[in-house]
């Protein structure tokens, strides 16, 4: 008894310091009567937790408006804000060609990006590694920001990854991303890093900052070159055991599918049938270099014949995966993810016209407005979802000054 005793009052502190972290997350400059009234604190608990997270370079106090020119009868209010600077989180699309990496402030804004290609797909884990450590080096100078100064990391693969962060290796494909990423950049820069499916990361990217804001039952699928999909049901990121939940594998045995090629792949391979033809299309002048996914489009809002023919096809390949999706999770909403997002949106009437012939359970559709990024962005979520956890057992490299104007005066980057 004597030990809950004397524990309380440091777990109360705790509690207290979570509070006001959570309330000056979702706030822009705050007054300590802000935090009272948002937390139920005390006037003195709550100055002396605002001035510990100051202390710890968490939260930092703004100079008030006197010091600006302006005139305040009595005392004037003590007000803090949110460092968003106080470290940094890495978001990172992991691919079979190329590593893509962003580094976020601790509001989530997206500070620098940098990408960097592999040789080929099956190289070695070291090759790999290196790519990617190289890749999340070049965001990081692109912004002045340190290895030190990175709070968390959390990477997007193509390959299923169970609730501990254990890749699904009973496929040739998913193996080539089982490689030991967390240990190694744990022991060359010190990095936390988090390992989830990219598939997985569109629905938290999109649920967070697209489409699909505020929806608790969706379906994001990433539809480019192979179909893949995440799944929020009730507000909770859906795993399955081994990390498989989402997988769209049984598209092989769906009539009129057959497999799981996604809408920039079979653009680009009908429309290069249909160029092999006689057929007169504008698609030829488009696709002087080779057909893709973006000429089809072009072609078809022009009104060409041959390109509105493959669009076609699209819509009712992907009425098709989206009825089976439907029927097996009933989501409220579908989102089609992914680089090809943006051109897919001439495909929602289609789809949608489609749907009842394949499920009693259709959703609402719409396409993520955060395209290629759709990964990088739920990434850094999941990478902020881990620090917010995590503040009050995690160490600042430098802590923030005591005094800055507020944000209105100072220069951004």
């Amino acid at each position: 008894m004597s030990e809950i005793s004397a524990a309380t009052p440091q777990l109360l502190r705790r509690v207290s310091a979570g509070a006001v972290l959570d309330y000056l997350r979702a706030s822009e400059a705050v007054t300590v009567t802000d935090v009272m009234e948002a937390t139920g604190l005390t006037r003195a608990t709550a100055i002396s937790v605002c001035e510990d997270l100051m202390e710890r370079g968490w939260i930092r106090e703004l100079e008030n408006q006197r010091a600006f020119g302006g005139y305040q009868k009595g005392r004037p209010a003590r007000r803090f804000e949110l460092n968003e600077r106080a470290g940094y989180v890495l978001g990172m699309d992991v691919g079979i060609r190329k590593a893509t990496v962003v580094v976020s402030d601790l509001r989530g804004k997206a500070l620098g990006r940098a990408s960097q290609p592999f040789a080929e797909a099956e190289i070695s884990a070291e090759e790999r590694i290196s790519v990617i450590d190289r890749a999340a080096m070049l965001a990081l100078h692109s912004v002045g920001a340190s290895p030190e100064s990175v709070l968390a990391v959390c990477a997007g693969i193509a390959a299923p990854v169970d609730r501990n962060g254990d890749v699904l290796v009973t496929q040739h494909f998913w193996g080539l991303f089982d490689v030991g990423l967390k240990a190694a950049l744990r022991d060359r820069r010190g990095w936390t890093v988090l390992l989830e499916n990219d598939a997985n990361l569109a629905a938290l990217g999109d649920r967070w900052r697209g489409a699909a804001a505020g929806v608790d039952d969706v379906v994001v699928i990433l539809a480019s070159e192979r179909f893949g999909s995440g799944v929020i049901d009730g507000g909770r990121l859906v795993h399955g055991r081994g990390g498989g939940a989402g997988e769209l594998a049984f598209l092989d045995m769906v009539e009129g599918v057959g497999n799981t090629f996604g809408i920039a792949f079979l653009a680009r391979e009908w429309a290069t049938d249909a160029l092999a033809g006689n057929a007169e299309t504008s698609l030829r002048k488009h696709a002087a270099d080779g057909a893709e996914a973006a000429h089809v489009f072009a072609a078809a809002a022009e009104g060409d014949a041959v390109a509105l023919k493959i669009l076609e096809r699209l819509a009712d390949r992907m009425a098709r995966v989206i009825g089976a999706v439907a029927t097996i999770i009933n989501p409220e909403l579908v989102v089609i993810g992914g680089a090809v997002a943006k051109s897919a949106g001439v495909l929602l009437d289609p789809i949608a016209e489609r749907l009842k012939q394949y499920t009693a359970t259709p959703p609402r559709l719409a396409v993520s407005p955060l395209g290629d990024s759709i990964v990088t962005v739920g990434a850094v979520r999941c990478a902020l979802d881990y620090v917010e956890k995590n503040t009050l057992d995690l160490k600042l490299m430098a802590r923030a000054s005591p005094h800055l104007p507020p944000a209105s005066a100072t220069a951004t980057s």
